[in-house]
This record gives structure tokens, C-alpha cells and sequence, in this order.
């Protein structure tokens, strides 16, 4: 059976969602659950790789179990495994060319900044900027990020391609956290953290919107701010 799962995790109880040697993360935490479900070793595909400190509300994940076993009961005994930091949302049995990554059309990343009075308690959930931002310049900046760009300046690692295309970015406030939602085919690692990162040194007054503008038609290698993991959450995934 070839399995798609929705699921959330509290981003700060892991070391990414990728099998990291023993390191706790969010893959080795799923696959030590399938694995005594199904009695033998399952291996599972995340639809996004996301690095530690990120959360997520809508991580798709595919696998293949040997067991015969109904999609609710599935959920009940993986819930039962995976909680109190991971929760499976949805189970579903998908024809047998899904997978969680490769057949992905859509991706949505919301990143959440604290505009209110300092909060502790939510120190692993939101950035909390230390300087006033302006929100209008960080509209203005991401109308820059829309379209097909090479995003090279704004991924780390190497890639062969860092051609891709972001279909949206909008804002929104709510209890004083701004939420900046980009949705795109794919983001590549550390990307959406350093476009907000532009956001943010341009909104404060460090960085202005020529720079962003440099970082998106030079070939040269140009750093800016990666914004802190706490604030991304991986929302959305649509096939």
C-alpha cells in the first residue's frame, strides 16, 4: 500500500524533519512508529526537508506499509506513537506513483513576526524583531521576489538550478503577529528565511530595496539576513 499523510510537529523538539544520525528529528521519530506498525523497517519521503526550529501545520509525507490496515486505524496507532510533538492530521491510500516530494505542485510557507510587546512564551514560535518595522517597505520588497528569479542569493548549499518561481506573498495581522504567506512550486533550503530576512533589514532601515534588487541580478555571490527558523512554518501542500 502506498500511504500520503498530513501532519504537524512543533518545529523546537526536533533537529529538522531529515534522519540525522540519532539526532531526534522528525523522519526518525515516523519511521521508528511505522516501522513497529508494520514489523519490518519503513522508510517515508517528506515533502519538504525542514531544517530544526521550523514548524509545520501541513507537512505531506508518503510511505509503503506491508500491513493491512485502514486509514483511521492507521492515524489512531501512529497518533498514539508520535504524540505529543507530532500529530498525524489526515491518512490517505494514494495510487502507487505519489510521492510526498516529486508530485508536488504547490507549497505554502507562512513566516509569523511578533509586532507586539515582547512575549517568552513564544520565543520558539515567532521572530521577535528587537526594531521597529516598516510594513509597507516589505510589501514593496516582496513584489521583487514574484515571478521566475534565480534565487541564488538567497539559498544556501549548492545547486545545479536556483531557478524557481513564488505565485504569491501576502500579508496579514492577527493578536499583533504578522504573517507573511509565499506560496510557490518549491523553495529551496533556508530560502523563504532569507527573503524575509530582506524584508526585515530593508523594513528596519539596515538594508534598502537596491540591494534586494542587486541579490536578484547578480551572479556575484551578495549575503543578507536569514531570519530566525522559529518564525517558519511549512502550512501547506497541494498535489
Amino acid at each position: 500500500m502506498n500511504i500520503l499523510i498530513t501532519i504537524a510537529y512543533d518545529g523546537s523538539k526536533f533537529y529538522g524533519f531529515q534522519r540525522l544520525n540519532e539526532e531526534v528529528s522528525v523522519q526518525k521519530v515516523l519511521e521508528d512508529a511505522l516501522t513497529k506498525i508494520n514489523k519490518q523497517s519503513v522508510e517515508v519521503k517528506g515533502a519538504g526537508r525542514t531544517d530544526r526550529g521550523v514548524h509545520a501545520n501541513g507537512q505531506r509525507v508518503s510511505f509503503k506499509l506491508d500491513v493491512n490496515i485502514d486509514e483511521n486505524g492507521l492515524r489512531m496507532a501512529l497518533n498514539s506513537l508520535v504524540k505529543p510533538y507530532i500529530y498525524v492530521k489526515e491518512v490517505k491510500m494514494v495510487d502507487e506513483d505519489v510521492h510526498a516530494r516529486f508530485s508536488v505542485v504547490k507549497k505554502k510557507y507562512i513566516y509569523k513576526i511578533n509586532l507586539g510587546e515582547f512575549n517568552p512564551q513564544l520565543t520558539d514560535y515567532v521572530y521577535q524583531s528587537d526594531y521597529k518595522l516598516d510594513i509597507d517597505k516589505m510589501k514593496e520588497v516582496s513584489k521583487l521576489y514574484l515571478g521566475v528569479h534565480d534565487f541564488h542569493n538567497f539559498v544556501s548549499g549548492e545547486r545545479e538550478d536556483y531557478t524557481c518561481i513564488v505565485y504569491g506573498i501576502d500579508f496579514f495581522v492577527k493578536d499583533d503577529i504578522l504573517n507573511i504567506v509565499f506560496e510557490g512550486k518549491s523553495f529551496y533550503r533556508y530560502m523563504v528565511r532569507n527573503l524575509v530576512g530582506m524584508m526585515i533589514d530593508v523594513a528596519r532601515g539596515k538594508d534598502d530595496i537596491c540591494k534586494v534588487m542587486e541579490m536578484l541580478d547578480s551572479t556575484n555571490e551578495i549575503f543578507g539576513y536569514t531570519a530566525p527558523a522559529c518564525g517558519l512554518y511549512l502550512e501547506s501542500i497541494e498535489y
